[in-house]
């Protein structure tokens, strides 16, 4: 009786001792895969924040370009009817090509407008009082300003003002070109994205303002965010950063993610609400968790938990499976819209300098060499100018498409665009002579595409080339000396009259 009872003690321990090894066993695995989400979904708010500072230069940038048209044309031309009335046919052609903007203006030093992209030309308005108005006048930078959100006194929309300074020739303060931002553009593509209902996107200054935020309220456009959370972390981790924050518009708990743009001074932030990230996993905690408790009841009875207790975490497993596939998915997705130029399709700078460190580092390891061609669009703003921004993006494609066609053979060479009309080709293992061979062959096969060209000597749209190549070695060159050598050979093909390759002969390391 006394061995039957020991039997039936050591059976009831041996079933505990299971029992209290699926419970522990299943809160390891919960925390487990609580954590392993937190982290994948940290991951693809620091892409988003990357995919919304991207477009957020992009669009400034866009808007800056014509800016910078816009003033050297007053500068150079004046602003007599004549010339005025040009200009306004301008701008309202600008405006009709980039849906980030509202309106172009240009104010004279006293405030009145001079010009603008309206067909009706707004009567007696004074904007000497707006802050960008104010910042141009007091200082001569002729850089963009970014200035604070306004409201239109033509339409009344919320607009951002991206602006530039435009002197008298002796260098005096003559008036201000302004494009303003429609707050609905950033709001649209805000609103596309799905970051769930709890999700926030911001667009800021680094001097505090919002500028855009969805949700989105208009009490919100031009608040003061320097007493926030987010700005205090974003002031001592960026410039890029993801951290836990209660917002101090609406109080919800997110995971932030924030990056600053690359060029001008605002940054981003995307959130996704952490009770939104964690509401699936709490559902199947709740499931799971309670089957392993009954299962263990089981188990503690009839001795069967066992056997359901696998098939449930096989199940449960298989879900985290799928949506860690989805998380990685959008992952790649995200880093392939950082990495790739919307215009053209090639690599964009930021992969390019990616490559070029690699590969840098890899030819330096082989004692191998490695190339490089600059190719410049010869006159390409003059193509601009007598065809229009539409035209010169088609020419832009074109010209990009036969680049990778021509060049990018290999699996490891790159073709991008290293900025504006300007692209690269880096050319792994290869030495100056035989990137000069391909040079030509790319400078050729663009001059065969017989791109009309007005203002070009031949009346065809032709490219100019510089080429250097190196064999690098540990402590002895940078592979900033390679871009410096291939622009330096540019200049020389630029200023011997365009529509040809150089080499940099200089010796190299």
């Amino acid at each position: 009786m006394f061995q039957r009872l020991s039997i039936a003690v050591r059976t009831m321990a041996f079933v505990a001792a299971v029992c209290l090894a699926l419970v522990a066993l299943d809160i390891w695995h919960s925390w487990e895969s609580r954590t392993v989400l937190l982290e994948q979904m940290g991951v693809a708010t620091a892409n988003l924040s990357r995919a919304l500072a991207q477009q957020a230069d992009d669009t400034i940038k866009q808007a800056d370009t014509v800016l910078v048209g816009v003033v050297e044309r007053i500068e150079q031309e004046g602003t007599g009817p004549v010339q005025v009335e040009r200009l306004r046919r301008v701008l309202a052609a600008q405006v009709a090509e980039l849906p980030q903007l509202d309106a172009l203006h240009v104010y004279d030093q006293d405030g009145n407008w001079v010009a603008n992209s309206r067909a009706a030309v707004p009567q007696k308005l004074n904007n000497a009082d707006r802050e960008y108005f104010v910042f141009h006048r007091d200082h001569p930078d002729r850089g963009p300003h970014i200035g604070i959100p306004v409201k239109s006194r033509t339409n009344g929309k919320l607009l951002i003002p991206v602006s530039r300074r435009i002197d008298h020739a002796d260098g005096s303060f003559a008036g201000v070109a302004l494009a303003s931002i429609d707050v609905d553009f950033f709001l649209k593509f805000y609103d596309s994205l799905d970051i769930g209902k709890g999700g926030a996107a911001a667009l800021i200054l680094e001097s505090g303002t919002m500028m855009v935020r969805r949700p989105f309220g208009p009490e919100m456009v031009g608040r003061d965010m320097r007493g926030s959370q987010l700005f205090t972390s974003y002031k001592e981790n960026g410039p890029v950063g993801t951290a836990y924050i209660k917002s101090a518009q609406d109080g919800v708990l997110r995971l932030n993610s924030f990056r600053r743009l690359e060029h001008y001074p605002l940054f981003v932030g995307a959130a996704m609400s952490k009770d939104e990230i964690l509401a699936g996993w709490w559902k199947d905690t709740f499931w799971h968790s309670g089957g392993v408790l009954a299962l263990s009841a089981v188990v503690a009875f009839v001795g069967l938990g066992l056997v359901r207790q696998i098939e449930m975490r096989t199940r449960t497993e298989a879900e985290l499976l799928r949506a860690r596939d989805a998380l990685e998915a959008l992952n790649k997705t995200l880093n392939t819209l950082a990495m790739e130029d919307g215009l053209t399709g090639l690599a964009n700078r930021r992969q390019f300098d990616v490559t070029l460190d690699t590969e840098f580092g890899r030819a330096m390891r082989d004692a191998s060499t490695l190339a490089l061609i600059l190719l410049d669009v010869d006159r390409f703003k003059q193509y601009n100018d007598i065809y229009g921004h539409t035209a010169g993006d088609e020419c832009l494609q074109k010209i990009c498409r036969t680049i990778a066609n021509v060049a990018a053979r290999r699996p490891r060479d790159l073709a991008a665009r290293y900025g504006g009309e300007e692209l690269a080709v880096l050319l792994p293992g290869t030495d100056v002579e035989a990137a000069a061979l391909l040079a030509e062959r790319i400078r050729a096969a663009v001059r065969a595409l017989e791109i009309e060209h007005a203002g070009a000597t031949d009346g065809f749209v032709t490219l100019s080339a510089g080429v250097d190549a190196l064999r690098p070695e540990a402590g002895a060159a940078q592979p900033k000396e390679l871009v410096r050598g291939a622009d330096k050979a540019l200049y020389v093909a630029k200023s011997g009259g365009r529509n040809r390759v150089c080499t940099n002969a200089e010796p190299k390391a």
